[in-house]
């Protein structure tokens, strides 16, 4: 299954406008907004975990990230409220689930192979430091290595937000919302921006808040066989 696949080309979903897709394992639903495979394969989901619902245990052989949108996440490591973080890296092994249910936005097999960071911040707690470039930004970085630059973004009411995407850049709206290309995002609504563009939205009456990744779309990353 091929799904926004080329990365040279502008993508769009509005994921709340979306009927969740039932997964291999009962109670965990998802909806597609990037996808390169089947079953495994590198993708980019919102996915959502009814309560008492878990996957088997297995091995992310290509890495993963994900951001917990509602609810508590939980595996052998812990148990993350909505805001956290975290870094699975390449052949790192757990057994995801959710004894109350939750919701997550969720990336595989986006790693570089030797990758073996494991990362967990709870963005809410995060540093919002103004951005000088860009009035009425504020930034909280969250992971930043030679690939990518990840941050949590808010933008500020009735403003109007630019920023060049010399490396590409993805967005998901977590709040808030903002017109952009004529179009109204919203909540669950992403977009990726492929290398050479230029952002140009205009927030509405309450702001925006996002999660941000910049300068990962010019690395050729290998996918599942």
């Amino acid at each position: 299954m091929n799904l926004h696949a080329d990365m040279k080309q502008r993508a769009v979903v509005h994921a709340a406008q979306q009927a969740w897709v039932a997964s291999p394992m009962p109670g965990v639903e998802r909806r597609m907004l990037h996808r390169m495979g089947e079953e495994v394969a590198q993708a980019t989901s919102i996915v959502r975990y009814a309560p008492g619902s878990h996957f088997s245990a297995h091995t992310h052989t290509g890495g993963e990230e994900f951001l917990v949108l509602e609810g508590v996440f939980q595996d052998e490591q812990g148990d993350y409220p909505a805001g956290s973080y975290i870094r699975n890296p390449p052949q790192s092994r757990h057994t995801p689930g959710a004894a109350l249910g939750c919701t997550i936005f969720v990336k595989l097999w986006q790693f570089e192979p030797s990758d073996r960071t494991h990362v967990v911040v709870q963005t809410d707690k995060l540093a919002r430091i103004p951005d000088a470039r860009r009035p009425g930004v504020s930034v909280s970085p969250v992971y930043k290595d030679a690939f990518e630059d990840v941050r949590v973004e808010e933008w500020a009411a009735n403003s109007l937000v630019e920023m060049a995407l010399p490396l590409g850049g993805e967005f998901l709206v977590l709040q808030g919302g903002f017109v952009e290309s004529g179009q109204a995002f919203a909540a669950q609504s992403w977009m990726r921006l492929p290398q050479g563009s230029r952002l140009s939205a205009q927030t509405g009456p309450k702001g925006a808040k996002l999660w941000v990744k910049l300068d990962h779309l010019n690395h050729v990353l290998p996918t599942p066989a």
